[in-house]
């Protein structure tokens, strides 16, 4: 035991609220025309990028059935370095990293222009709270150590 409470289940009313933003989130994404492989794709990227383990393998899952090929999967980590995913996908991917890691000014604003060029206004907003919310869970997760079974 890690001494850990879960946070999810010792405070039930607020897990189910963030539950219930991330299916509004789901739904606003797809309402901006964004399928659920680009929704997953962000969800895993931000979780890698935040190392939590049970949200990356909830969204390994998750992405394989939405379709995302194995291949795309074993290189997202260096989507940037592949010709794999697609510009509108790519956009996704640098705008949820930036969400991730907000600090990096330089990087947020590259993100945001090359967002402009490949995503409506819809779709932009769509992708943050997509990342937003996937952060939200990471942290949940993290912190809670839950275990990958």
């Amino acid at each position: 035991m890690t001494g850990r409470i879960f946070i999810d289940k010792q405070s039930p009313k607020a897990y189910h609220a963030l539950v219930q933003t991330s299916e509004a989130v789901r739904a606003t994404a797809a309402d901006a025309g964004l399928d659920r492989t680009v929704v997953e794709l962000v969800n895993l990227r931000v979780s890698q990028l935040n190392g939590c383990a049970f949200c990356l393998d909830v969204h390994t899952k998750a992405a394989v059935r939405a379709g995302v090929e194995t291949r795309r999967l074993g290189v997202l980590a260096a989507w940037r370095d592949t010709a794999l995913f697609s510009p509108l996908e790519r956009a996704a991917l640098a705008l949820a990293e930036a969400t991730t890691h907000p600090t990096d000014a330089a990087a947020q604003e590259a993100a945001y222009a090359e967002a402009r060029e490949v995503l409506t206004d819809d779709q932009i907003s769509a992708v943050v709270w997509v990342a937003v919310t996937i952060n939200a869970f990471n942290r949940v997760s993290i912190l809670s150590k839950h275990p990958v079974r």
